[in-house]
């Protein structure tokens, strides 16, 4: 069968965030709806390429612009040989988002 393209889905989420978030302004009462419907269009978005019987799980971090870092980490029980992630950042003046998506194979 078709394996989880880990290249493809990033390509997917970097033009998603990009014109998604291109000149979005960070706003802490809009936060949480935005990230959720991100998270929402970026797993829709990578379902259109991905095989199918993946499941996917979609993660956003969005966070404001100041001048600070921040490290996202995540860990995962699955099978190497099928299972596999993509992740994308993307920033503007303003805010900033890292988006990932887990394909897990359901068999």
């Amino acid at each position: 069968g078709r394996k989880f393209n880990a290249g493809r889905v990033q390509r997917v989420l970097e033009g998603t965030l990009a014109s998604t978030l291109g000149a979005a302004v960070y706003s802490p009462q809009g936060s949480t709806l935005l990230a959720q419907s991100l998270a929402e269009l970026l797993r829709s978005h990578a379902k259109e390429v991905v095989p199918p019987r993946y499941k996917l799980v979609c993660q956003v971090v969005l966070g404001q612009q100041n001048q600070q870092s921040l490290l996202v980490a995540s860990r995962a029980l699955w099978d190497p040989e099928s299972d596999s992630f993509a992740s994308a950042t993307f920033s503007n003046s303003s805010l900033f988002a890292v988006a990932t998506v887990h394909g897990v194979y359901f068999e």
